[in-house]
């Protein structure tokens, strides 16, 4: 060896760099579909992929949707790589979804080099304007060097506070760049861990003493196992009525005495009306949004009438819709904890409202036994089923649509994070959602509950799901319509079906083409053996569950809809 070649100093090219950083970050999984724009990155990618397992999408919106739901079930931000322009705008419901959802996502996408940008160059895309208001953080990295920098804070954010996305853009001309002088390492991301005051406590203390019905509302971002553990002892050492706020039910196990339903789509009426009837709301970690309190007239804003304590991880959050008598900026975790010494101070024996919450678990449990629907398909007991057959820890994910009604109503989570489902409403979720489940947790059973509509958004990930071999269950609900808007449709412009219904393929072939184990179900006695023979089988596989339109919801049926909305009409003319 020369003495030239054996002074010749090291290089590092930033995409090598970028990978280095994903390391030091402790990503061990992320999801991509390939593009052009960051092959450096792919390339250094290759080099550690015995570090970091690498799934290749078909669909950008497949790819970020499995990275979305990656980080709602882990709690650590999800990694996503898809190529500049289109691709990033494919991706880009996902992003909406983690902000909504207060998740954590990292989402890098590629752009054009740094001397093209603003001339319009191929697929060049100004992400800043394009992500600003969906995304925490929105970044360029212009600089090399200042990678470490960088993916470090990106990651931190995506956790901190309202845990939500971070979109990353990167240059190629800078994942290209050689370093002779390597920035130094930057630590992981870190949990923060906040709580209220003592004296903030102490206000807590005087609410609940002079509360008579009580109800404790959780929801929102940022919580772990050990937060859902405490949250039981929680509820149990105050005898706390539980309310879980929408696609947040896996927080409590709903067996617990203190569990008594959901705010969302298909709320108890019975809970409505206690949620109106109660002298203080607890809103602990959510943020009671339009979608779970009737256009936010089920709580009044900006003034609730009832008292109300507010919970939640960014301060920013408080007071931002509703004036609540108490903000506590805090973890929900933090608080719980704290909270759990004040019990003593404030009852020697039973609590005043242990008959409330009695009262309203038992409204709950009369609200999720299957009723008759009519018909040879029951979706009630179908769910039923499910909820009997699958494992304590089986994780359920959903995406929009009617059939979600049927899901959310009789299906009992027992298990902190089984149940993956989008809050911002976005259709095609479940599907990939499961399949990034099964793929981090092979050994939990996981399935896939859809409609028609929705299923068919990424159905092109059946082949990531045979792939991977992730034997994920899917069961696809087909009624040959959009359903949710054609029960909108019906309530305001009966009779006027336009634009709703949908032609379908055979979902059995469809699927036996990817490779999956497939029949199709017409009754919900034939469901139970089928669900066994599905999970029993070792690959992916589907369900086909053929119903009618008349069986529009959990709580309503299509005809009394369009009926009620008729007779509304003709007594207006009147």
């Amino acid at each position: 060896m020369t003495k030239t070649s054996q002074m010749a100093p090291v290089s590092v090219r930033g995409g090598e760099l970028l990978v280095r950083c994903l390391i030091d970050q402790q990503v061990s999984l992320a999801f991509c579909v390939p593009g052009e724009s960051y092959l450096d990155a792919l390339d250094a990618l290759y080099e550690q992929r015995e570090r970091i397992r690498l799934i290749v999408c078909r669909h950008e919106a497949g790819a970020a949707n499995m990275a979305e739901a990656y980080g709602k079930l882990t709690g650590r931000p999800g990694v996503c790589f898809v190529t500049r322009g289109p691709g990033a705008t494919h991706a880009s419901i996902a992003v909406h979804t983690a902000f909504e959802d207060e998740t954590p996502l990292v989402v890098f996408v590629g752009q054009v080099a740094r001397g093209h940008l603003g001339r319009g160059a191929f697929q060049e895309v100004d992400y800043r304007a394009v992500f600003g208001s969906m995304a925490k953080w929105v970044v360029q990295v212009d600089d090399a060097a200042r990678m470490p920098e960088i993916v470090a804070r990106a990651f931190q954010i995506a956790v901190s506070g309202r845990p939500g996305p971070v979109v990353v853009a990167l240059p190629e001309d800078v994942l290209e760049a050689r370093l002779f002088e390597l920035p130094p390492s930057v630590r992981a991301w870190t949990p923060l861990h906040y709580g209220p005051a003592p004296t903030v406590m102490d206000k807590v203390s005087s609410e609940l003493a002079s509360s008579k019905k009580p109800l404790l509302i959780v929801g929102g971002g940022g919580w772990t196992p050990q937060a859902s553990a405490t949250l039981a002892e929680f509820a149990q050492t105050f005898c706390l009525p539980v309310i879980a706020e929408f696609r947040c039910q896996d927080y409590l196990d709903n067996r617990h005495d203190c569990y008594i339903g959901d705010l969302g789509l298909s709320t108890n009426p019975a809970l409505v009306a206690r949620v109106k009837e109660s002298d203080l709301l607890l809103v602990l970690g959510g943020r009671l949004s339009e979608a779970l309190t009737a256009g936010y007239r089920l709580v009044d804003t900006p003034r609730p009438r009832q008292r109300m304590i507010h919970v939640h991880a960014d301060a920013d959050e408080l007071g931002r819709v509703y004036h609540a008598d108490l903000l506590v900026p805090s973890l929900a975790e933090t608080f719980l904890q704290s909270a759990l010494g004040v019990r003593e101070r404030l009852f020697c024996g039973d609590v005043p409202w242990k008959n409330w919450t009695a009262a309203a678990r038992s409204d709950y449990l009369t609200f999720v036994a299957p009723t008759p629907e009519g018909g040879a398909l029951n979706m009630a007991e179908v769910v039923a089923t499910l909820d009997q057959v699958l494992e304590p820890d089986a994780i359920i994910t959903n995406g929009a649509g009617n059939y979600t009604t049927w899901l959310h109503r009789h299906y009992r989570y027992k298990h902190f994070r089984s149940q993956l489902a989008p809050l911002n409403g976005a259709m095609g979720y479940g599907l990939p959602a499961a399949i990034a489940a099964k793929i981090h947790e092979p050994q939990r059973q996981v399935v896939c509950l859809a409609g028609d509509g929705c299923f068919l958004m990424n159905v092109q990930e059946l082949e990531t799901a045979v792939r991977y071999n992730a034997s994920v269950v899917f069961v696809v609900v087909v009624n040959g319509s959009y359903g949710t808007i054609r029960a909108h449709q019906e309530r305001r412009f009966p009779g006027r079906v336009y634009a709703t219904d949908i032609g379908n393929p055979d979902f059995v072939a469809l699927a036996d083409s990817f490779g999956l184990a497939a029949e199709r179900v017409l009754t919900h006695e034939a469901f139970a053996p089928a669900l066994q023979r599905a999970l029993e089988v070792g690959v992916p596989s589907l369900i086909e569950l053929r119903t009618d339109i008349e069986q529009l919801s959990a709580q309503s049926r299509l005809s009394t809809v369009r009926d009620r909305a008729l007779a509304a009409i003709r007594e207006q003319i009147v």
